[in-house]
């Protein structure tokens, strides 16, 4: 299922990029649009709210019933201050991206692939900013605890530990492009 989910994404992320341009100011619509056309050839319920309380180990994910406001509150209130990402700071940058997908994140709306649909969002997001796509390989290795603990942050609304994430994402974004010149 991971590899199928993979070739289903990295074509997604092709198709976003085309759908998405740099003056577009998401919608929670448009996340749902995504989960659908990564997911949708595999699950039918992609695309749609969970209806489902679930979580991560020890740590509960919002609750179910409360998605459907949750998401319309992120959409009012975050993305829609937050996108067209047209910032040229790199720390603002990072600053945007960390609260976006750490507020996503933590509703969890969906019942798979949160976690990598908000990686989405926010490579299409630095692509709005004029910076190359971000470079999320240290995710998995040596960062992933420094990963979720600035995820855990965010329920305090303390964005600094993914700021911090966030910078290191780009940066390694920014020497990947550069080995590729």
């Amino acid at each position: 299922m991971d590899q199928l989910e993979a070739i289903e994404y990295a074509k997604v992320f092709e198709q976003a990029v085309r759908l998405y341009g740099l003056s577009h100011k998401f919608t929670t619509n448009d996340i749902c649009r995504l989960h659908h056309l990564w997911l949708g050839t595999i699950y039918p319920w992609a695309g749609i709210y969970r209806s489902v309380n679930i979580s991560k180990g020890h740590f509960p994910f919002a609750a179910a019933r409360h998605i459907p406001s949750l998401m319309t509150d992120f959409g009012n209130k975050i993305l829609a201050m937050a996108t067209p990402c047209n910032i040229q700071a790199k720390e603002k940058i990072a600053s945007s991206l960390a609260i976006v997908h750490t507020e996503l994140v933590l509703i969890h709306p969906f019942r798979e692939g949160n976690g990598r649909l908000a990686r989405l969002l926010s490579v299409l997001m630095a692509l709005q900013a004029g910076l190359p796509a971000l470079d999320f390989g240290n995710i998995r290795w040596k960062k992933r605890n420094e990963y979720f603990l600035a995820v855990r942050s965010g329920l305090d609304k303390n964005y600094k530990p993914m700021e911090r994430f966030f910078l290191g994402v780009i940066d390694a974004g920014i020497k990947r492009a550069c080995r590729k010149l």
